[in-house]
């Protein structure tokens, strides 16, 4: 149920909607392609990911030793729901407000994300493991879907002129979110057991002093290590393709409205189907042939993203048609989706399998720290490089990520790495 509920802060604002009414309208600078309101939108979410990547391992330390995974839970969701809700005050011209909370709430957001994904070895064996995962992910899917359906039908259009309108875009996803994980405070439990804290040492003393004995491990935990190379890179081109997809569709391809309306429906439903059905094949065929699979699908769908004008053209040369590249790139977004969850779901499947017993918060807190690192590097270079080059051409910068993240994963033995991590017990 939190799946389903946080959703509605990852499509609202950062992919479908908010993401582009701040480049367009809060920023909007059209005569320079939006160049500025993008760097700008790539440098917030980057920032929010550094602040991930200098707290997240140690507060994932300190959730393990004094049992507090719910508590540090609910503090990222209210500060999530609060941030969001309060993008209604920025208005066409109010960037520093806008940046600012773009930069509090995904920040907090993203720490949940880690939180949430800390509980996945309580409450799921290593042999369902993938499909608990992969079911989190496809209802986070559904739950975005009733959210932005909600929102396209309701509020309409992001334009300035609809802005009045357009701007309750935060109020709403803040209420989605709070409403819809109410569920998972009411019956998810702490299943750790606090130990006393050290005379002398405060919490944060003792989390850095975790972090630090399990990087000093890394040598032992080594397909863990591998792995989370290979993650970074991944989650690089995939927080760019987040951040970027509706961006892209306005800005590259041209769509209207009633042609982004469909595309978000596509992919959800096909990340939907995908994170399910590659969630099942994760505790039959293994979750790093999983990932890898996934992998190989981004790298195509980067390229058709790529090639949709120019394939349009082609298509409309050879077959004789009139074909719109609105409609031709839809089929990238089938092939995004149904790689979307189920790349995130085996990444996170695996983290839990390699993670050693009763210290699942702070190994997802070096998940979290993999995935907003990737993230902020990957959102300041395609930010730095659209500005020199053009979207289109910056977009490629996805599909070397990718393919570098299948190289690297070569290295990692799945089976080793779990042993491992069972054999690590304090």
């Amino acid at each position: 149920m939190f799946d389903f509920a946080n959703q509605a802060y990852t499509l609202l604002i950062i992919t479908v909607i908010y993401g582009d009414l701040f480049t367009r309208v809060i920023v909007g600078d059209g005569g320079d392609d939006y160049r500025l309101g993008n760097l700008l939108w790539s440098t917030a979410l980057a920032l929010s990911y550094l602040g991930v990547v200098a707290t997240a391992p140690i507060f994932g330390a300190v959730m393990d030793y004094a049992a507090a995974k719910r508590r540090f839970l609910f503090l990222s969701y209210i500060t999530t729901v609060a941030a969001t809700a309060a993008l209604y005050w920025v208005e066409p011209g109010y960037v520093v407000l806008g940046f600012v909370l773009i930069v509090i709430s995904s920040y907090a957001y993203s720490m949940g994300e880690a939180f949430i994904a800390g509980f996945l070895p309580d409450i799921a064996g290593p042999r369902e493991m993938g499909r608990v995962s992969g079911l989190g992910w496809s209802l986070g899917y559904i739950g975005g879907l009733f959210a932005t359906a909600f929102t396209v039908l309701v509020l309409g259009e992001v334009s300035e002129e609809n802005f009045d309108r357009i701007r309750w875009v935060g109020p709403f996803a803040a209420a989605f979110f709070l409403i819809c994980a109410i569920p998972t405070f009411l019956w998810l439990r702490e299943r750790g057991q606090a130990r006393r804290l050290p005379a002398g040492r405060g919490y944060i003393r003792l989390g850095a002093e975790r972090v630090g004995r399990t990087l000093r491990s890394l040598g032992y935990l080594r397909d863990l290590a591998v792995f989370m190379v290979s993650l970074l890179m991944a989650m690089s081109g995939l927080a760019i393709v987040i951040a970027y997809a509706f961006i892209y569709g306005a800005q590259v391809i041209g769509w209207d409205e009633r042609a982004r309306l469909i595309m978000f429906v596509v992919t959800q439903f096909s990340a939907a189907a995908g994170a399910i059905g590659f969630g099942l094949t994760q505790d039959r065929f293994g979750a790093k042939r999983t990932y890898m699979v996934t992998l190989v699908m981004w790298v195509a769908a980067i390229l058709l993203i790529w090639l949709t004008p120019e394939l349009t053209e082609a298509l409309n040369r050879w077959l004789g048609t009139q074909w719109q590249a609105q409609y031709v790139f839809l089929t990238a977004g089938v092939a995004a989706g149904l790689a979307l969850g189920s790349c995130q779901s085996a990444g996170r499947t695996l983290v839990g399998l390699f993670a050693p017993p009763g210290r699942a918060a702070e190994f997802f807190g070096f998940w979290g720290l993999a995935t907003k690192l990737a993230a902020a590097g990957g959102l300041v270079g395609v930010g730095a490089l659209q500005a020199a080059v053009g979207l289109q051409s910056a977009i490629l910068l996805c599909a070397v990520l990718f393919a570098g993240a299948f190289l690297v994963a070569l290295g990692v033995d799945e089976a080793r790495g779990r042993a491992r991590g069972q054999a690590l017990v304090e």
